[in-house]
């Protein structure tokens, strides 16, 4: 009996030492450009693992490139995006237990996606309000809504930046009567971690955001006046001037059948009655300066695709990608 108590308590350690076994499975979606849907699922026995941490790393031009790092929730299982660079990649999950745990790390086998399109970063657009459904924005003329743009940088293109990049956002395709402003305009990718992020993770887990905002605009429902200005009132001078003109050129019509010279006469004083009216009231600033703008119209209801770019450059070429929202103006 002293004997088997002895095995038993040497046995123990050993298996509290031991731990459990887990496997953690990496599968790959269907590639979309650069951007590669990832799912994860960790279990020990069939049974999901929910506590712990699982990295996502990509072996690419011979490098080791941490692309994100993932904590295990109730289901046990992730589903990340990655972003990567043209080129052949070898990418891995190793799932890390938490300190205390029972259960034992393992690694994924690899998923070899080959990236044909060249990726420095991607446009993700979210938190629309007011709030819509699949990239639709919702307005009535008048009103205004905003979004939020995120620029994801591809972990393999920074990790090779010496400088910051930056990005320009704008954006294109709204109606009249309507306009876009984002804040900030312009955003900048680090090739290192930003301090709010979590310490240790790559730059693109804590890629910059923008917020865009579209603004409509209803009818004016006042029409603006001029002020009254002495130069308003009629000129008795003009006048002067107009009156026996007019009636000077309709007594020259009569003679023109009589004499030659007549006809030229009058053609030279009809260019100079079209110039002096060109002046007047028949011009439009004279009519603007005098009649005030005309009422503006509101922004024409309908639904708009709206171009969402975000634009760097090297230095020596620029780098477009873009995204598309749905305008719907009531």
């Amino acid at each position: 009996m002293l004997i088997a108590g002895l095995v038993i308590a040497l046995a123990a350690p050993v298996l509290a030492s031991t731990g459990v076994p887990t496997t953690t499975a990496l599968t790959a979606g269907t590639l979309s450009g650069c951007v590669l849907p990832l799912t994860v699922a960790v279990t020990a026995g069939g049974s999901p693992v929910t506590s712990g941490t699982v990295n996502i790393n990509d072996e690419f031009n011979g490098s080791q490139v941490l692309l994100a790092t993932l904590a295990l929730g109730s289901s046990g299982s992730l589903s990340p995006s990655v972003a990567l660079a043209a080129g052949s990649h070898s990418i891995t999950a190793k799932f890390t237990a938490t300190t205390g745990s029972i259960y034992l790390n393992s690694t994924s086998s690899a998923v070899t996606p080959t990236v044909t399109t060249e990726c420095e970063f991607t446009v993700g657009i979210s938190n629309f309000s007011p709030a819509s459904t699949a990239n639709t924005l919702t307005l009535t003329a008048g009103q205004s809504g905003s979004f939020t743009i995120t620029v994801a940088p591809s972990v393999d293109y920074t990790s090779t930046l010496t400088a910051p990049m930056f990005v320009t956002l704008s954006c294109s395709g709204l109606p009249d009567g309507a306009s876009c402003s984002a804040t900030p305009e312009n955003l900048e990718i680090l090739s290192t971690t930003l301090d709010s992020c979590p310490s240790g993770s790559p730059a693109s887990s804590c890629p910059p955001t923008s917020t865009m905002v579209i603004q409509t605009y209803a009818a004016s429902t006042v029409k603006a006046t001029p002020p009254t200005k002495p130069g308003n009132r009629s000129n008795p001078i003009a006048w002067a001037f107009l009156l026996p003109g007019a009636l000077g050129l309709g007594g020259l019509a009569f003679g023109v059948r009589r004499r030659a010279w007549l006809s030229r006469f009058l053609l030279v004083a009809l260019v100079g009655l079209v110039t002096l009216l060109g002046t007047t009231a028949c011009n439009p600033r004279y009519y603007y300066l005098n009649h005030g703008p005309p009422i503006n119209p509101a922004t024409p209801p309908g639904s708009y695709n709206v171009l969402v770019t975000a634009q760097a450059s090297n230095g020596v070429t620029a780098v477009t990608q873009t995204t598309n929202i749905v305008l719907v103006v009531n």
